[in-house]
């Protein structure tokens, strides 16, 4: 991957990818999953003790890595593998390939698929029965012969074992080939030789197997991801306007009758109710939306935005920030951790920080709450049905009432009651005849000039 950046913890979709994998083993209904990991533990924090961690102290090869997790097998176990960095696998698959072992009474079986090009993969070598013979590794010169390469039935590193079997036959396993590791298909040769019968179950889509090992790869399977998130989506009643400009995490949540506009992003644990608007141009990062909201070319991170919302065009909502039902955000308006009743309007241009705003309220073109003093910030409590003229500023902390107003212009720095008209401003003067005695002096000194 060329990063300082573990590869199983590189983003694909809102999710690191080891978190693929494991999410579809509990789908499956997994009783135990085990991630191995190596001596570093550097998955442990992004799988955050939801699973069983076993270490793989040198990287010695894929039998190795499961002979880190002998200890936490029992004989009587199914044991599915799966490989890490294969993050499109998904839930039926894994339950498949599991009913298909243990109706057929093997040792082992060993998920397939069938590729045009099956280069750098290894080879399925069938016995005469039908079952699997062996599996021939292609990594390096000398690992396969040329029959054997022309192979096109692969396997995709995803097996079923007995539990008692694969343990016995783990410890047999040498490091005979060109690599010098100890390779898992390599059990099934030492199974057989045990008399005992390894099986195949053929995926019907071989991008559920497509593996990450660079950034080009990693590009092409979130593209493959992202494609299902979409139609995911689409199918549950999702209008996504141009799935090429618009991009969706895993985990996001829309209710159906939602349209999404091009050049949106949704993203993390963003939720998003029924019959809504979001975008065009719009981000959302970990935030709510209710039903029939519209969010216009905004940027919104860790906010709720309820019932019937305007959010937008060109608004940015920061985190701790609530919107009620029917309130709006309008043009050029940034709000942070502020709740804004149900009904108030901030129409435009303005900022609102730390403040709690009742219902019914409309603030006036850049209304500003100047909530911190140079040490701490402070909160604005502003009212239901308040109206404030244009340019008015609100130092923290203040409070005005329900029902007040303030003077277009005003700087409030102390409490308005309830009803009362707040006027923070100097008296305007006329000067008559200023511009006048203007020009008259600069005329006078471009005369003393010359």
């Amino acid at each position: 991957m060329r990063s300082a950046v573990q590869k199983l913890l590189h983003p694909l979709c809102g999710r690191p990818i080891i978190e693929w994998p494991v999410a579809a083993a509990r789908a499956a209904g997994a009783a135990k999953i085990v991630v191995v990991d190596g001596p570093d533990r550097r998955l442990a924090a992004a799988l955050n003790g939801a699973v069983s961690l076993a270490v793989q102290e040198r990287p010695l090869g894929t039998a190795d890595a499961v002979r880190a997790a002998i200890d936490q097998i029992s004989g009587g176990d199914t044991v599915v593998v799966v490989n890490g960095d294969a993050p499109l696998v998904t839930s039926e698959s894994l339950r498949a390939l599991v009913a298909a072992h243990e109706g057929s009474g093997a040792a082992a079986t060993i998920a397939t698929m069938v590729l045009a090009d099956p280069s750098g993969y290894g080879r399925v070598v069938r016995a005469a029965d039908g079952s699997v013979e062996r599996v021939v590794e292609t990594k390096a010169a000398g690992d396969a012969t040329e029959a054997e390469l022309r192979i096109r039935e692969v396997n995709t590193g995803m097996f079923a074992f007995d539990g008692a079997a694969l343990a016995g036959a783990l410890e047999e396993v040498r490091a005979d080939n060109a690599q010098g590791e100890h390779y898992l298909p390599d059990v099934l040769t030492i199974m057989r030789a045990h008399a005992r019968t390894v099986g195949a179950y053929e995926l019907a889509d071989p991008d559920e197997m497509l593996g990450i090992n660079d950034r080009v790869q990693l590009a092409e399977v979130a593209a493959v991801a992202q494609r299902q998130i979409h139609e995911r989506h689409m199918i549950a009643g999702v209008t996504i306007v141009n799935p090429a400009a618009t991009v969706i995490d895993a985990d996001v949540i829309i209710g159906p009758d939602t349209v999404i506009a091009p050049f949106t992003s949704l993203h993390g644990a963003t939720a998003i109710g029924s019959g809504s608007t979001i975008g065009p141009n719009s981000t959302l990062i970990d935030a709510s939306v209710g039903d029939g909201s519209k969010v216009l070319h905004a940027y919104v991170t860790g906010a709720v935005i309820g019932d019937r919302v305007s959010v937008g065009p060109f608004a940015y909502l920061r985190p701790g920030t609530v919107l009620r039902e029917g309130s709006k955000a309008g043009t050029f308006v940034e709000i942070k951790n502020s709740d804004v009743g149900k009904g108030t309007k901030v129409p435009h241009l303005s900022y609102i920080g730390d403040a709690d705003i009742g219902e019914e309220t409309n603030l006036g073109a850049s209304t500003i709450t100047a909530n911190y003093d140079g040490y701490r910030k402070h909160r604005t409590t502003i009212g239901s049905r308040v109206k404030t003229s244009v340019d008015t500023t609100f130092v923290a902390p203040v409070s005005i009432g329900d029902d007040a107003y303030t003077a277009a212009g005003s700087v409030i720095t102390t409490d308005v009651p309830e009803g009362a008209l707040g006027v923070a401003r100097s008296r305007q003067t006329n000067i008559d005849g200023y511009a006048e005695r203007r020009r008259q002096k600069a005329a006078a000194e471009t005369k003393e000039g010359e």
